[in-house]
């Protein structure tokens, strides 16, 4: 036998030893006062465990209880265990064209969120991650640490500037060097389909090289414009460009024994590229992990801890239970129970106050209704009934809140948001907000409802400004007429400045002579003071000099260490990218630099 933890054993034996010494030892506050001979005449006899035995049972309790969780175990042998796993590298484009919103809130982005439910869902793969546009970047070469590659896509931004176009034939040169030392090479392309109508170069390199190339068409059939910072992107010609879906990438997937499918909200995509994989690709044995195996040991001593423990807690010799005791029982097979339907009981529980929430706001009870929905857990669903019903109390503030607080990928709950966060400003009179959200919702789904209410917010806007600029009129004719007043009583006050100017310039001559002779005299004075006081700052100076030295040299102190170090572990760590060569260029790039 063996212990797997042993050092458990031997840290906790001593202070056990030395508790139950301590017990042992202590009188009571009777034994004190009177003899052991009297004692033993005054105590009434009992049937019950005395004090003795029932610490020595608690001294075996906690010595079992202690064995138990150093885990002994038997027949301790060790397995080699073989790791087969699929090879997988995911392409990113990162290309202008990715920019288009005709998916919201654009393409670019909702690919990185395909990339990370890829990363989730695959437990039996090996991953790469590409970025391509003209060129191909390495982002992470191919790896099993799955949580190490999900911090690196959530640090990725997807703003940088990268050169134009969507060179695929690039990402299967660097696929191939990526997968060069496994013989299933598979490569998923997250794209809107690329530039080139023809792709046979591809297919014939994939072919060559063995590449199964399983694409996700991430863009809509009808297209969408590339917003730029004054615009929208436009062609040679000066014409807005609307990139559409090029579905010659799936040519590209289905010749190269791979697989293609129409991008979807939900991770319905994802699985069906994943589940192909699977059942296409063979496992490759990459390592071999050394398993240990033994027969567990620990629940004896437990089981028996327990059964002394009872025994130690209740007169176990004349068959009767106290109170205390039984109770003691019966309270941790309820515990037991309790933990083991927690779950079915949240779940009932949640129902119920979904279905008491939704009574309370059709029968216009809608403080009933929001203390309802704040019992349940938050999901987008929930935020949004529960800013409804703060909506419907006139709590217009606190609706926002909650409304800004729902995150969604669903294109319907999206738009009513923003719809609702519209005329929550709308009752709270700030128009211009109200009219940006009106704007922000119509971009996602074109609603007749909110049209109506953004020309609506339009003329109260229009009307607004239509009061501001005549009061802005009366002012300044009232301004204008002040400063004509303000005008003709300045000219008469200078007349009359004027002419007691004239009168008092006599004067003033004789008094210039006598304090020209008195400043003569202070400024000899005031020569030797400035002398002394110069002399003094240099030598100020030079003495703050040599401590500023001294201050320089001072090492920073420890508070001061530890404030910088916790600030730059908040700071995201930066990512490099590796840029693989091609000798291949995009056909189309000039003509469609994006």
């Amino acid at each position: 036998m063996q212990f797997l933890y042993p050092n458990v054993f031997f840290i906790m034996l001593i202070p056990l030893i030395l508790f139950i010494v301590l017990i042992l030892t202590r009188k009571d506050s009777i034994s004190k006062h009177f003899s052991k001979t009297i004692l033993d005449k005054l105590s009434v006899g009992s049937k019950s465990l005395n004090k003795t035995t029932r610490n020595g049972l608690f001294f075996i309790t906690l010595l079992l209880f202690i064995v138990a969780l150093s885990r002994p175990v038997i027949n301790q042998k060790e397995q080699n265990i073989k790791q087969s796993l699929i090879p997988i590298v995911i392409a990113l484009d990162v290309s202008k064209s990715m920019m288009a919103n005709d998916i919201y809130p654009n393409r670019i982005e909702l690919a990185k969120k395909k990339l990370k439910q890829i990363i989730e869902i695959s437990k039996n793969s090996t991953i790469g991650v590409l970025l391509f546009a003209k060129n191909s970047f390495i982002l992470s070469p191919v790896t099993e640490d799955f949580i190490s590659l999900s911090y690196i896509v959530n640090n990725l931004d997807t703003n940088l500037e990268f050169t134009n176009g969507s060179n695929i034939f690039a990402v299967l040169e660097a696929t191939s060097h990526m997968l060069n030392n496994f013989k299933v090479k598979n490569l998923i392309i997250l794209s809107d389909g690329g530039n080139d109508n023809d792709y046979t170069k591809e297919i014939d390199f994939a072919l060559e090289n063995d590449i199964s190339i399983y694409s996700v068409g991430v863009a809509t059939k009808q297209g969408a414009p590339i917003p730029v910072k004054n615009g929208y992107l436009t062609n040679k010609d000066g014409d807005i460009v609307n990139v559409k879906l090029n579905e010659s990438i799936k040519n590209l997937s289905l010749k190269t024994k791979g697989g293609y499918i129409d991008f979807t909200l939900d991770d319905s995509d994802i699985n069906a590229i994943i589940n192909q994989i699977n059942k296409q690709s063979k496992k490759e044995e990459l390592n071999t992990q050394k398993i240990k195996t033994y027969t567990e040991l620990f629940y004896y001593p437990l089981a028996l801890g327990i059964f002394v423990l009872l025994i130690a807690l209740s007169s176990f010799p004349n068959m009767r239970f106290k109170k205390n005791s039984t109770n003691s029982l019966i309270a941790i097979l309820l515990l037991s129970s309790f933990f083991i339907q927690t779950k079915s009981y949240a779940e009932f529980f949640e129902f119920e106050n979904i279905k008491n929430a939704t009574k309370h706001y059709n029968n216009k009870e809608y403080k009933q209704a929001g203390d309802q929905y704040r019992k349940i857990n938050q999901t987008p669903q929930s935020l949004y009934n529960l800013a409804n019903t703060l909506y419907k109390e006139k709590k217009y503030k606190e609706a926002i809140d909650t409304y800004s607080k729902i995150t969604t990928s669903d294109i319907e709950l999206e738009s009513k948001k923003l719809h609702n966060v519209g005329n929550s400003y709308v009752k709270s009179n700030n128009l211009e907000k109200a009219k940006e959200f009106y704007e922000k919702s119509l971009k996602i789904k074109n609603d007749k409802q909110t049209k109506e209410n953004l020309d609506m917010v339009n003329k109260e806007l229009e009307k607004q400004k239509k009061q501001q600029d005549k009061k802005n009129d009366k002012k300044d004719n009232k301004n204008e007429k002040e400063d004509k007043n303000k005008k003709e009583n300045k000219e008469k006050e200078q007349n009359k400045e004027n002419k007691e100017n004239k009168n008092n310039k006599q004067d003033d001559k004789q008094n210039k002579k006598d304090e020209n002779k008195n400043k003569k005299s202070d400024e000899k004075k005031d020569s030797q003071k400035d002398e002394k006081q110069k002399k003094n700052k240099d030598e100020k100076n030079s003495s703050d000099g040599k401590s500023n030295k001294k201050l320089k040299k001072e090492p920073i102190s420890d508070m001061e260490e530890k404030k910088w170090m916790k600030m730059l572990d908040k700071q995201k760590a930066p990512l490099y990218l590796q840029k693989v060569n091609t000798k291949n260029k995009s056909s189309n790039n000039d003509e469609q630099p994006w």
